[in-house]
């Protein structure tokens, strides 16, 4: 009851508060809603005044004045934006007629000045984008493309690969002509009449030209400086020519299906079942399982080891379910030449890919698509340089163990180098193989018979592709020169022992391996006495 009595005395104070509160709210929400006076907003009228017509028409007239100039201020901006994306338009325009793209560069016969015009002006920009009036900020010490240089005999070059020496003749025949037409260029412009003086000109001439410098930068052109001798002593003409490379054509566009293209994998062989064993397991898995159009032929010279080659050829062929192997037995003297050439002949079926290999390759299924790729019969032969390992027990010699075949196989220059003085692995179709004449049978043993086959392919009017390719591997092994090759042979088998075992820097170290020791043993001294 009491609290009851309470509740009911405290509810007419309560009904107050709650008054109190709600017109307190209206107030501040009135103050808050109420529009500002003077210049940053004019007040509403009442709606009772008798001005409140004229002040809400004022009102609506300046909101509609304030819109009005803020439009306008938004198409004057939208002008000038139009103005100036016109003008930017113009100058792209103006530089792509300066500068045509490449690929836009159309040489219409209908129209040939148009096209000498567009074909002039790509050439022009060419000599503007190399460096030939200045330099360019490069990021490394690498990143110069670096001079060669050249006189009339000889050619002076960084790049020397295996086949190539620091000092040689250019035998490339285009080298050759490149280097003949510039140096005639040079002494044509040196003998055109300047028009300006009278006197009897000098007659300039190839031994005049004193030495030469030039360099290619892949997408623009190559630039050649030369020096001619002067009309005195220590004086000189110096020519600088440019050779603009001109716009990247389209040449063809075609759809290439190798889904029924087989190749004819021919492995010559005699002994060596250990290493056949190897190869079987790299054919197996990356011929067979993972390519599929493969055949393998076998060309086998005597009898040693013959029934060992055999077992694991067939145990391949029962265990994976491949019958597409031929095994040939020859009773004579071991010639490669000979074994392959037996092997290409033997094929009766329609006209085929051969590859030419050792049992000492590694092949990928990437590299059976590059061969394929790379011939056309009639049109082109493919001669890929493989990467050469070295010897795994000198490379990896600080080791703890050397690492399994597959994590072997990597390219780099501490791990082997590209092998581009050897010609032996080759792909082409059998119908140009015999067309050519196939190999020289009087090469007997070890090398030779894959430079002469080569040769003739150069020849021809066949088309040779040399390239690197990072799917195929010549792997170590222990090179053995005998004494029955002839002296040309033997030289050219030591040649290629000295090349197999290490990189420069490796055989180094193993040269002055007892100078290092020496040097570390004193170092061990000297930090125990301090």
């Amino acid at each position: 009851m009491m609290l009851r009595r309470g509740f009911i005395l405290f509810l007419p104070r309560l009904v107050g508060l709650l008054v109190v509160a709600c017109c307190s709210m209206s107030i501040v929400y009135m103050l808050a809603c109420t529009p500002k006076g003077d210049n940053q907003q004019l007040a509403l009228p009442r709606v009772h005044s008798p001005t409140a017509k004229e002040g809400y028409e004022a009102i609506l007239q300046e909101r509609e004045d304030q819109h009005r100039t803020y439009i306008i201020s938004l198409k004057k901006q939208i002008a000038q934006l139009k103005a100036e994306l016109q003008g930017r338009s113009e100058q792209l325009k103006n530089m792509q007629n300066q500068y045509p793209d490449p690929l836009d560069i159309q040489l219409d016969h209908s129209k040939p000045e148009k096209a000498q015009a567009n074909l002039l002006a790509f050439l022009r920009s060419q000599v503007d984008k190399a460096e030939v009036h200045s330099g360019v900020k490069l990021s490394t010490e690498y990143a110069a493309v670096p001079f060669e240089s050249f006189t009339l005999q000889k050619v002076y070059q960084l790049e020397t690969g295996l086949t190539r020496h620091p000092e040689e003749k250019p035998v490339r025949k285009d080298k050759r002509d490149e280097l003949i037409e510039v140096i005639e260029l040079a002494v044509g412009s040196l003998n055109k009449p300047d028009g300006v003086s009278k006197a009897k000109p000098r007659v300039y001439t190839a031994s005049d030209f004193v030495e030469g410098i030039y360099r290619t930068e892949k997408n623009k052109g190559t630039l050649y400086e030369l020096t001619f001798k002067g009309d005195a002593k220590h004086q000189f003409k110096k020519i600088v020519l440019f050779r603009p490379f001109g716009p990247v054509m389209k040449v063809k566009n075609e759809n290439v299906n190798m889904a029924d293209t087989l190749i004819n994998v021919i492995v010559p062989l005699a002994k060596r079942a250990s290493k056949f064993r190897q190869f079987m397991q790299n054919f197996r898995e990356m011929g067979i399982q993972q390519d599929g159009r493969i055949h393998l032929t076998v060309v086998y010279f005597g009898k040693e080891q013959m029934s060992e080659v055999k077992s694991i050829l067939e145990n391949t062929s029962k265990s994976a379910n491949f019958k597409n192997f031929t095994f040939i037995q020859l009773n004579e003297e071991f010639s490669r030449g000979k074994g392959l050439d037996v092997g290409a002949r033997f094929w009766k079926g329609n006209n085929v890919v051969l590859f030419f290999c050792d049992v000492d390759i590694y092949f990928t299924a990437e590299f059976l698509n590059s061969c394929r790729l790379n011939t056309q019969p009639g049109k082109k032969v493919f001669y890929p340089v493989l990467f050469s390992q070295y010897n795994p027990s000198i490379i990896y010699g600080h080791h703890d163990s050397i690492p399994s075949l597959e994590q072997q196989l990597i390219i780099k220059k501490e791990t082997g180098f590209w092998r581009d003085f050897g010609f032996g692995m080759t792909c082409q179709y059998r119908s140009d193989f015999i067309n050519i004449g196939g190999f020289d049978l009087d090469i007997k043993g070890w090398g030779g018979e894959d430079v002469h086959l080569y040769r003739k392919y150069l020849h021809s009017n066949l088309m040779v592709i040399r390239t690197p390719v990072r799917g195929l591997f010549h792997l170590w092994h222990e090179k053995q020169c005998l004494d029955e090759l002839t002296p040309e042979q033997y030289k050219m088998c030591m040649q290629s022992k000295a090349m197999n075992e290490a990189s420069h820097g490796q055989l180094g170290m193993l040269v002055f391996k007892q100078e290092i020791e020496t040097h570390l043993h004193r170092q061990k001294l000297s930090s125990k006495k301090t």
